[in-house]
């Protein structure tokens, strides 16, 4: 979990770098809606990776509501 967390940063950093270098407001954007693919493919990752890790210690109500949560942090992101 803590390496796809360094390389969603890293790719964050690298990003903001190559929007500094532009030095153009369509292409930061373009830059920056890209990043929006990234965010909650590594969410999902990591939360996949607990999920899986906790598994056996906790009962199936508690990773439904753990689900629920997880499927409304993705609604609040994604829609528009």
């Amino acid at each position: 979990m803590a390496v796809l967390r360094m390389l969603s940063g890293s790719a964050e950093i690298i990003a903001a770098l190559l929007m500094l270098r532009l030095n153009q407001v369509d292409k930061a954007l373009a830059v920056n809606s890209t990043l929006a693919l990234v965010g909650p493919t590594i969410l999902i990752l990591t939360t996949a990776i607990g999920l899986t890790g906790m598994a056996q210690e906790l009962s199936w109500g508690k990773l439904g509501w753990i689900g629920c949560g997880v499927a409304f942090l993705l609604i609040g992101i994604l829609k528009k």
